[in-house]
């Protein structure tokens, strides 16, 4: 099922009684959803992401523009006639049923033409328990579960209605590091097998890049930028985007273009022909370091971490805006013990911002 937003707008009213100040929590947001897809609303809390969800389920009213799934316009439609499935961040069971009893529950609320006998219900709900693998679970109460099993069971529940369209709303932050690994794969899994259109509200921009088939940027209600989680790590088109996304998050410097050359403090790092001469902010991805005994970048050496496959140089720099530079380079790569390493950088790793407004500039 296709999902259109249009000129999606979501404004509470000020809880301020002196300023009166209405909150903008979704502004005029425009995005198709493509059938069959999973897309990754992401950023940081307070950017409308979980709004923009809720009134995509109908559970809030747009205070302007128009919701499509498919052709037909559901702006005005409740939730229980959208055809969505939605699971909570606290999973919301019911604790005095059984597994069995809270999957079959929507079921048993239809009505009319949609209306299943118990042996249908059944055999859904136990279809549904196969997919995320509980099916061995279902005699048990929530209580018996643990966090990853719970949630399988609030996606089981939203699963059994085979909706349109599947929500879910930070649905791994209640879970520990290694489960939360294990069950957004599951979610990847359940999506490719069912093929239904899934939206999934995150504020890790590491789940969202790991199983999106695209990313959603979202800033104080704002689209910031949409598209293929790796196009947008490799290509932000503002300077919020280049620091939301990466771990190690990006390196930020204070820069200067002069003569189009690009100057980081009394370094002369790269070459820039066409950027007009202009103080900018320089974006460096920690990958984007070569060490470099000839480097045209020289840094204070504060510590080499050994990592396995990779190391990573911690460092200074006198126009770095970060308090520490983390630049994560090969394991087999020799660095000498010194107070200073020398570094050239890989030119499609750096990015430029300007200092105002923070939007690209490309050379």
């Amino acid at each position: 099922m296709k999902v259109v937003l249009q000129n999606l707008t979501k404004i509470f009213p000020s809880r301020n009684k002196k300023s009166n100040e209405e909150v903008v929590a979704v502004n005029d947001f425009t995005f198709e959803i493509p059938d069959g897809k999973l897309i990754g609303l992401l950023g940081p809390s307070g950017c409308g992401k979980s709004t923009t969800l809720y009134m995509i389920s109908g559970l809030q009213k747009p205070t302007g523009g128009k919701i499509f799934f498919g052709d037909d316009d559901v702006t005005e439609l409740s939730p229980e006639n959208r055809g969505i499935g939605l699971v909570f961040q606290n999973y919301a069971l019911y604790p005095h049923m059984t597994v069995k009893q809270n999957i079959m529950f929507p079921l048993q609320n239809l009505k009319g033409a949609d209306k299943m006998d118990k042996d249908t219900m059944l055999e859904r709900a136990y279809q549904a328990a196969k997919l995320v693998q509980i099916d061995e679970l279902m005699d048990r109460k929530p209580s018996e579960l643990s966090g990853g099993q719970q949630q399988r069971v609030a996606i089981a529940r939203a699963l059994v209605k085979m909706p349109k369209v599947l929500l879910l709303d930070e649905p791994l932050s209640n879970l520990d590091a290694r489960l939360r690994l294990q069950t957004r794969e599951e979610i990847r899994r359940i999506q490719k097998e069912t093929g239904i259109t899934t939206i999934f509200v995150t504020h890790d921009q590491e789940e969202a890049m790991s199983i999106s088939d695209m990313i959603v940027v979202m800033k104080l209600g704002v689209l910031q930028q949409i598209g293929k989680p790796q196009e947008v790590y490799d290509d932000p088109a503002n300077l919020f985007v280049a620091k939301f996304l990466g771990t190690p998050p990006i390196n930020v410097f204070n820069g200067e273009v002069k003569g189009g050359k690009l100057y980081l403090g009394k370094d002369c790092v790269l070459d820039v022909a066409g950027v007009a001469d202009q103080k900018v902010a320089v974006g460096i991805r920690p990958e984007g370091f070569v060490v470099d005994n000839n480097g045209p970048m020289t840094c204070k050496l504060n510590n080499v971490e050994i990592m396995g496959r990779d190391v990573s140089v911690v460092s200074t720099h006198e126009s770095s805006q970060n308090p520490v530079i983390r630049s994560i380079v090969d394991a087999d790569t020799k660095i000498a013990a010194a107070e200073t390493v020398r570094f050239s950088l890989k030119p499609h790793k750096v990015f430029l911002f300007n200092v105002e407004t923070e939007e690209r500039i490309r050379f």
